[in-house]
């Protein structure tokens, strides 16, 4: 083979790779837009029929309330679990309200376990999800990062939060509440004073735990957490 035919396989074959990284190089710039949805206000109806309030936040649209519902999307059931005993034992799906006080669901929403939030009939209603820790991070960084996001995330005024209710806001429209949590035990702790809720992710922990994330009334932080998956905490979804 001579020298200038050797040459100009190489060219040949360079120009190719170029053209390859071109054509990379134009997906990325074809990809879907950045849209900032902030302040974007509206409704979600889950399949029980409770209504709940959005917001735009950045990027994503969230619900403005905590879930309340009681089935899946196919209609079956989230078993409501009132007994101490029986809900340290679970290993599948429950839910209950603070206290076992139905009247607490009326605020704060329905507290679930892990396993009821990441079953594959989906707790959302239609067209929204489950958050990821990486959706609650995006949302948290929007809002000032996890040193101050509890300023803009919760409710403002001492009406649900316990004083000092420390720096709140609410400049998001987010509202958390401090709705406490039930742990694994079954006892019920912290109602006006924390926040808790979860997230679909599990990633890097054992399996006995998943990530949640938990706001409070003397702090402006917002903290992610491992937290054991028979713990009940709150739910909030994100539009698809």
């Amino acid at each position: 083979m001579s020298r200038i035919r050797y040459e100009m396989i190489l060219i040949s074959a360079f120009i190719i790779i170029l053209m390859t990284f071109a054509g990379c190089s134009e997906e990325t710039i074809t990809a879907e837009p950045f849209v900032d949805h902030t302040g974007e206000t509206g409704t979600v109806t889950d399949i029980d029929g409770n209504v709940y309030t959005t917001i735009g936040i950045g990027g994503q649209i969230w619900m403005a309330e905590n879930l309340k519902v009681t089935r899946y999307r196919n209609g079956d059931e989230i078993p409501e679990v009132q007994d101490y005993l029986a809900w340290y034992a679970l290993t599948t799906p429950g839910r209950c309200s603070y206290n076992n006080d139905p009247a607490n669901s009326v605020t704060f929403g329905q507290m679930y376990n892990w396993q009821a939030v990441s079953d594959t009939r989906k707790i959302s209603p239609e067209g929204w999800h489950m958050p990821s820790d990486d959706e609650w991070d995006a949302l948290i960084n929007w809002v000032g990062g996890p040193d101050s996001a509890g300023v803009k995330l919760k409710e403002t005024g001492f009406v649900h939060w316990a004083a000092p209710n420390e720096g709140a806001s609410n400049e998001s429209g987010f509202t958390a509440l401090p709705g406490g949590w039930r742990i694994n035990m079954g006892n019920f702790y912290d109602l006006t004073t924390r926040g808790y809720w979860w997230t679909i992710s599990n990633d890097y922990l054992p399996s006995s735990m998943a990530t949640a994330y938990g706001m409070y009334n003397d702090s402006v932080k917002v903290e992610d957490l491992a937290i054991i998956r028979n713990f009940g905490l709150y739910a909030r979804c994100v539009k698809d």
